[in-house]
């Protein structure tokens, strides 16, 4: 299958249910978010920082803010979960993942306001990520973590991901999981009306 073009990708957005009921909006960000992913990340509790970046980190770069907040540059996209909060839209999560066409792996990170924890919405991103990944026609899913961050490796283990050593880091676990999914099974729905589309601009373009 051949990766989805961006124009194509910014089409679709995600709406997850919660076991209580609640819905979470999963879209693309953009330029415009940029102060409200800003805040997202000065918010989170310095374990939380630590553990997303792998290192401690008071705040996102300039640099790094704008390559989350610019889709597709770098091969690379980045999604944030929101919420209706008292009216407004409130970023409860995030991810940023990456599509690797010559090896069909699907590598991603992601993150939950500690305030939302606890609530579904890590599991539903964490599902969300394996339809994208499905969509791009990826065989592996994988992301590396601290071996502390026991938040992590327990949503990890009860998504059915295996674990490794993380190459090149002992203090980092790798987990994985393999797709072996047509674009018809894929479970969500955009995500699969991509995967379909994507698939019929390769068919007309072999038959011209």
């Amino acid at each position: 299958m051949i990766a989805l073009r961006l124009n194509d990708l910014r089409q679709h957005s995600d709406t997850l249910r919660l076991r209580s009921g609640k819905s979470v909006t999963v879209r693309f960000v953009e330029p415009r978010d940029a102060d409200a992913l800003q805040a997202y990340f000065r918010a989170l509790t310095v374990r939380s920082r630590y553990n997303r970046f792998l290192g401690a980190m008071s705040e996102l770069p300039q640099t790094e803010l704008h390559q989350f907040t610019h889709a597709g540059e770098g091969d690379r996209f980045s999604v944030i979960a929101t919420m209706s909060i008292d009216g407004h839209e409130t970023i409860v999560g995030e991810a940023r993942y990456a599509f690797d066409p010559d090896t069909d792996n699907f590598e991603f990170g992601l993150s939950i306001d500690d305030r939302w924890q606890g609530q579904g919405i890590g599991s539903a991103l964490l599902g969300n990520m394996e339809c994208r990944a499905a969509a791009f026609g990826a065989r592996r899913l994988f992301g590396d973590t601290l071996r502390s961050n026991e938040v992590m490796i327990s949503l990890a283990r009860k998504s059915g991901f295996a674990f490794t050593n993380s190459p090149g880091d002992w203090k980092l676990v790798r987990f994985e999981k393999h797709i072996d999914a047509a674009p018809r099974d894929i479970p969500c729905a955009s995500w699969r009306m991509a995967a379909a589309a994507s698939g019929e601009i390769a068919t007309a373009s072999l038959a011209n």
